[in-house]
């Protein structure tokens, strides 16, 4: 969308992976490939089968200079600071801000095998809820299925999947599509059984405030897949032109775009002046969504704490004709950009309004960052070959019509 209504935050890249044990070099090195590779600002690890894990130790695991640590966890200081943790056999729980703005809690989570001490694990993060009320990610070996479609050669046991996702009910997490694969881990003696027990969990403040998507990466050096919690940097070029319809609560709109209409002349046939004319005009409009109707967000906070600051004032005095008209006007102006930001996201999210009632707009911010992650092409597979760059997308999916459409 133009304008800047989207809240662009720092990137970040999580990246989680059940190694197997850390004893051979060649797997360490393969994990400071990985932390390269991907540019990784937070490294969640388990099953190192390591006692003692030192500054040494963990230098060999991590490519940056900058760098902190607790225990399998390793993080860039500059993406992440930690205030709280705590910590069990199962799990690592770091508290903490991101980019210096973003108050959130991070788990590190190693499930065990056996469902009744999972259960326990499950019951002990419940708890603790309470006493971290920021917003939650949990990546790890959760050692458990959602679905029985999770699974491929494995025996049933649907126990330990009805507590997981009563689980995830419970703290209303997120189980974000997995990219890239389809099952995170493969018995490594017959290679004939599959499952997805790895995944991040958020919670739907996360989607707030990053464009997160979850990727399997190719198993190497463990019968685990890395798992990857990152937004998508990818250029895919252009943007199209998309008719905001906010825009027609502006009082000056439909004069702004005669004017422009009938002030721009050209010469031709009538589908290229035409052309010519709707190509001036969204040339207009986006000029105008910038400098007229701006970032909304940013003039509704700024209207709010005018607000405010007149609601302070009138509790210590009578306020003056010139003052009142003024908190008149500015509360009409909360009122109206509040609309408009809910037209905005009623639009994204393509849901009819009298279908859910309360006017959320966290609700529409959610239901648009879902359609936008289940749209989004995000790589084509060719003779068992995944493409996931923008340009070699775009080269695979035009051969294929170019094919299709080619006469013999």
């Amino acid at each position: 969308m133009a304008g800047g209504f989207w809240s662009c935050a720092d990137f970040m890249i999580v990246l989680s992976w059940n190694i197997r044990g850390l004893r051979r070099p060649e797997k360490r090195t393969k994990i400071k490939s990985v932390v390269r590779a991907r540019k990784v600002d937070i490294l969640l690890l388990q099953e190192t089968k390591r006692s003692l894990v030192d500054v040494n130790f963990v230098k060999s695991l991590w490519l940056w200079e900058e760098l902190e640590y607790m225990e399998l966890c390793l993080w860039n200081p500059q993406t992440f600071e930690l205030k709280e943790c705590c910590c069990s056999r199962n799990f690592m729980l770091l508290s903490g801000m991101v980019h210096h703005s973003f108050n959130c809690t991070l788990i590190n989570v190693y499930a065990p095998n056996e469902v009744l001490k999972r259960r326990l694990l499950w019951e002990s993060l419940s708890t603790l809820k309470s006493s971290f009320l920021s917003p939650w990610c949990i990546g790890g070996d959760f050692n458990e299925i959602r679905f029985m479609s999770e699974r491929k050669g494995c025996s049933r046991r649907e126990r330990g999947m009805k507590d997981f996702n009563e689980l995830i009910e419970k703290l209303e997490l997120v189980d974000m599509p997995m990219l890239g694969t389809q099952f995170t881990w493969c018995n490594a003696m017959d290679g004939n059984r599959w499952s997805r027990i790895d995944r991040f969990l958020i919670e739907p403040r996360w989607l707030e405030e990053f464009k997160f998507k979850q990727w399997g990466l190719p198993r190497s050096i463990s019968d685990h897949c890395p798992i990857l919690l990152m937004e998508d940097e990818r250029d895919w070029g252009p943007k199209p032109f998309r008719f905001i319809n906010a825009w027609g609560l502006h009082p000056k709109f439909k004069t702004e775009v005669k004017n422009c209409w009938e002030g721009f002349q050209v010469s031709g046939w009538a589908s290229f002046r035409l052309l010519k004319k709707l190509g001036n005009l969204k040339t207009h409009l986006k000029r105008w969504n910038c400098e007229v109707f701006g970032n909304i967000d940013e003039k509704l906070k700024k209207a709010e704490d005018e607000l405010h600051e007149w609601d302070l004032i009138a509790k210590g005095r009578n306020l003056q004709d010139a003052e009142i008209k003024r908190r008149v006007e500015i509360r009409k102006l909360v009122w109206d950009l509040s609309k408009k930001k809910e037209w905005l996201w009623l639009q994204k999210s393509r849901r009819v309004w009298a279908e859910n009632g309360d006017k959320n707009t966290r609700f529409f911010h959610l239901m648009a960052t879902k359609r936008q992650r289940i749209n989004l092409l995000n790589s084509v597979t060719v003779n068992d070959v995944i493409h996931d760059e923008p340009g070699m997308i775009k080269q695979v999916v035009a051969s294929h019509f170019n094919f299709l459409f080619t006469e013999d």
